[in-house]
């Protein structure tokens, strides 16, 4: 891999992970980033890590379109990863026009700007909140979408201006990965997440319990139709997810037209199973209090993988254990997150 690759939301924690794999692939990386929710700190220890520099950074929100034709001007761009969008359930439904106004309106101008420096290759970083919930699990590609909240609606919206992007223009080679609940951070602990406020995910919450950020963890609710009663979620590692962008690159400009995938373990954990593999690899017992359903959550979330098997020939590798091995790992080394790095 020798092109340029732009990495959008490079410096997130998805984004970061990704920029981390692409370099060790030999990927030329070049990082647009506003760093809202996300550190420079970050990409400095990815550049460590690979023994690599980044091709190049600028601190950038991607509704900037003056900023972006800059950017593709002095880069020779092959293809786009596009993570940079605001990712909050609960926050998309109380307010969901800064949601709208971030995630599809980013999306237009970036695919505006493509367009215009003749750029016509994307991944595009989905969700399995398109699907909302589901009719069945495992899901399948072909399930019917409907999403349950802002959130998701705004990546639906997205992919739907996506193929009708493939469908004007068939030039155009664009890969969506549905990704369902990332978690777990590099085995070095030197990268991994690190939410700004309150964490809205399971698997940062429960290790910020763990060092003694957060006293107690907040489990949403215990009523559901599942074993235990918790939200039962497909947790995917990571480096697995950084792994399968990788395989999307190089697998991109052989896929016609726009094809989507899911990246899942094609497997599904309840939030108390996953509760007791932190406990059992860290250590440490996090105490929890079972609370009201969170609006816009569903039961029960795990995907069917197979096509991107078939596809990239790709397959997680990695299971509950060693995500949360690793995302112990990560939150111990660095009990603030990038704390007073992050600048």
């Amino acid at each position: 891999m020798t092109e340029h690759v732009l990495v959008t939301g490079g410096a997130g924690y998805i984004g970061s992970h990704a920029c981390l794999a692409l370099l060790e692939a030999g990927a030329e990386v070049v990082v647009v980033d506003d760093l809202s929710n996300a550190s420079r700190e970050s990409l400095r220890r990815v550049e460590q890590l690979t023994g690599r520099p980044l091709a190049g950074f600028h601190r950038l929100d991607v509704r900037d379109r003056a900023g972006l034709d800059a950017v593709f001007s002095r880069y020779s761009i092959g293809i786009v990863l596009h993570f940079a969008g605001l990712k909050a359930v609960g926050e998309s439904v109380a307010d969901p026009l800064r949601y709208y106004q971030n995630n599809v309106g980013g999306a237009m101008t970036l695919l505006e700007a493509m367009r215009c420096h003749g750029v016509r290759r994307m991944v595009f970083s989905s969700s399995a909140t398109v699907y909302g919930d589901p009719q069945s699990v495992p899901i399948a590609e072909e399930a019917p979408l409907g999403p349950t909240n802002p959130y998701g609606r705004t990546k639906w919206m997205i992919e739907q201006m996506l193929a009708d992007v493939v469908t004007a223009d068939p030039r155009w080679q664009v890969v969506v990965l549905r990704y369902f609940n990332p978690v777990g951070a590099h085995p070095s602990g030197r990268i991994g997440e690190d939410p700004r406020g309150t964490p809205n995910n399971l698997m940062p919450y429960i290790a910020q319990v763990a060092v003694g950020r957060l006293p107690v963890l907040q489990v949403f609710g215990g009523d559901y139709p599942t074993a235990d009663g918790t939200g039962v979620r497909d947790f995917i590692h990571v480096m697995d997810l950084a792994e399968g962008h990788v395989r999307a690159v190089q697998c991109c400009a052989h896929l016609p037209g726009l094809t989507r995938l899911n990246l899942g373990t094609g497997r599904g954990y309840s939030v108390l199973e996953v509760v007791a593999a932190f406990e059992a690899a860290s250590g440490v017992r996090i105490p929890y209090r079972i609370v009201e359903r969170r609006a816009g959550d569903v039961a029960c979330c795990w995907a069917d993988p197979r096509r991107a098997e078939v596809l990239l020939g790709w397959r997680a590798q990695r299971g509950l254990a060693q995500m949360c091995a690793d995302a112990w790992r990560w939150q111990k080394m660095n009990p603030e997150g990038y704390g007073a790095s992050a600048a």
